[in-house]
């Protein structure tokens, strides 16, 4: 999964009233950035998160949910109640020692839901000390995880509208897709790429057509893949 799968984080901080030449970094790396849950799937899943830097990693978990994920009422909700969240995610902090691994896990909780809850977690280490006697910059990069929390109508149903050489595109199901090997074909062999996109439930999409034809792509979601024409 290639779009939208989740984005990096990043952030640095002056240790001195002046940049030096010497700077540390915290790396920490994720075993996935995508984890679906729910609907015939696991009700729980962990990730693994590795400490590649030199030093001890202080790695901070901050779990939220987005709704109306893809549309201009986006809005981010954290929660502290894993109930009220339908999320338990844990820990919340991790200690980390020079190579060392630990387990991020994450679980439903509550009652299912009969559209797709969308969650991001941010995890990402947080500032200790540079190991230098001159002034640094201590560079931190953490990451998103997307997960997706099925619901039971696992159905894709995609509308298309046409206008001249415009394409847009509404997901008016329960749960999100990915369009992917996108083609516009002009004529049989006369085919051109096309952009893929995640469409979250209730989200639309615009493509400006390179040409007129058939604007064809591989839909692929819980209830499987299948290509639709538009």
């Amino acid at each position: 999964m290639s779009v939208g799968l989740g984005k990096f984080w990043r952030a640095g901080m002056l240790a001195g009233a002046a940049l030096a030449a010497t700077s540390a970094s915290a790396e920490i790396t994720l075993s996935q950035l995508v984890l679906e849950l729910g609907a015939g799937k696991a009700q729980r899943g962990d990730v693994e998160v590795w400490n590649n830097a030199p030093e001890r990693a202080y790695v901070l978990v901050e779990p939220v949910e987005v709704v109306s994920h893809g549309t201009p009422a986006e809005q981010r909700t954290p929660q502290r109640d894993p109930d009220k969240l339908g999320l338990l995610v844990s820990p919340g902090r991790m200690v980390l020692e020079p190579g060392q691994h630990k387990l991020l896990r994450i679980a439903t909780a509550g009652p299912p839901s009969t559209r797709e809850r969308v969650y991001r977690i941010t995890v990402k280490p947080t500032v200790g000390q540079v190991s230098a006697d001159v002034s640094g910059l201590k560079i931190l990069i953490g990451y998103e995880v997307l997960v997706l929390v099925r619901a039971g109508d696992k159905q894709p149903r995609l509308v298309g509208s046409r206008q001249g050489r415009t394409l847009v595109v509404r997901n008016a199901g329960a749960t999100s897709v990915e369009l992917t090997d996108g083609k516009l074909c002009a004529a049989k062999n006369q085919c051109q790429p096309l952009s893929g996109k995640r469409l979250y439930a209730g989200a639309e999409w615009k493509w400006t057509l390179p040409a007129d034809g058939s604007a064809d792509f591989m839909v692929m979601g819980p209830a499987g893949n299948a290509r639709q024409s538009f």
